[in-house]
């Protein structure tokens, strides 16, 4: 149970960080020979436009919870926390298990949480893990409670279409995790985050049917329509378009300029488009943070998964000024500038 906005018992002044991470990527590594072959294009071809060279596929009796529910318990361990003590779970997903119940509920009563945690689902495709996280660190700080998890994970296994090389090429299925709690000092923890939407160009990515616009029948199969589509070029344009000034501002907001950032933890959408946006911040991308060669577009686990990566592999060092950036379907980009 959480509870906000109660004079006396928030901690509106207080700063709450990234006190554990974890991820989980399944065993089953899919290189860009498999995924080629049905796509119609060559491994080295992939490799070339994208700079991936494998990905991870979930097990058939994996679903979304499970590899979250790993995740989760890496976070929970390197937080030396227990999940009773936790107030709240986020999971950010676009491929739950379900339609119904969330899948953080589900997370949740598998890790072992108390009777009455807080959980909820956040859908903002691969921008939900940055939606998640300044959601919940927003939740925690106005709060009587000290912990919250927040997972990113997605199977898009499932929803691709093999024979679509501009979408299978791409992904993988992971989940990473985060704890939230209150940082180990005043100058350390989350210092501000920004999240913004453009439902004008929301038709760059998306899977057309099984809402309620769409219901699943047999003919909206048949189309297949409920594979996951997006339309390369424009999403490739729209992140070198809106998220260098929507960044710059953000930064600027906070004081601070691309220079002054130390770890860039950026969406694994496309080794080739980071890169462009490393170069497009001014940000040296020696300093950008990558899982995209091992693991490809692993959907909103995306930023969780490296980040983790990047604590364990020893990358991120206290007092590092990290930013972490969220970008894709809704079109959705989520910031958010962190003290490490």
């Amino acid at each position: 149970m959480i509870t906000t906005g109660i004079p006396g018992k928030g901690r509106s002044h207080s700063v709450i960080g990234i006190v554990g991470t974890g991820s989980y990527l399944p065993a089953h590594v899919v290189t860009n020979s498999e995924v080629g072959e049905p796509a119609g294009v060559s491994g080295e071809w992939i490799h070339a436009k994208t700079g991936i060279q494998n990905r991870r596929r979930a097990k058939p009796d994996e679903a979304t919870s499970d590899l979250a529910v790993i995740a989760g318990r890496a976070a929970l361990e390197s937080a030396g926390i227990r999940a009773s003590d936790l107030a709240l779970v986020v999971v950010a997903t676009s491929t739950p298990d379900s339609p119904q119940p969330p899948t953080a509920c589900v997370v949740a009563d598998e890790l072992g949480t108390l009777p009455g945690t807080a959980a909820f689902d956040v859908n903002a495709v691969c921008s939900g893990f940055v939606f998640a996280l300044t959601t919940a660190e927003r939740i925690l700080r106005d709060s009587d409670s000290s912990y919250a998890l927040v997972i990113g994970a997605d199977v898009y296994s499932r929803i691709l279409n093999p024979a679509d090389r501009k979408t299978a090429i791409l992904f993988g299925d992971g989940a990473g995790a985060v704890v939230l709690g209150p940082a180990p000092a005043p100058d350390r923890g989350l210092i501000a985050g920004r999240l913004a939407s453009f439902g004008a160009d929301r038709e760059l990515i998306e899977v057309p049917a099984g809402g309620s616009r769409l219901p699943a029948t047999a003919e909206t199969i048949d189309e297949g329509l409920h594979h996951f589509r997006m339309n390369g070029r424009g999403v490739r344009d729209f992140v070198s378009e809106q998220v260098p000034p929507a960044v710059r501002d953000f930064l600027a907001d906070t004081g601070v300029t691309p220079a002054d950032i130390d770890r860039f933890v950026p969406h694994q959408a496309n080794g080739r488009m980071l890169e462009d946006l490393a170069r497009l911040l001014e940000i040296p991308f020696e300093r950008t943070c990558t899982t995209f060669e091992e693991f490809g577009n692993t959907g909103s686990a995306s930023v969780a998964v490296t980040l983790d990566r990047a604590a364990r592999s020893g990358e991120l060092h206290p007092g590092d000024l990290v930013l972490l950036a969220g970008f894709g379907g809704g079109m959705a980009m989520g910031l958010a500038l962190l003290r490490w």
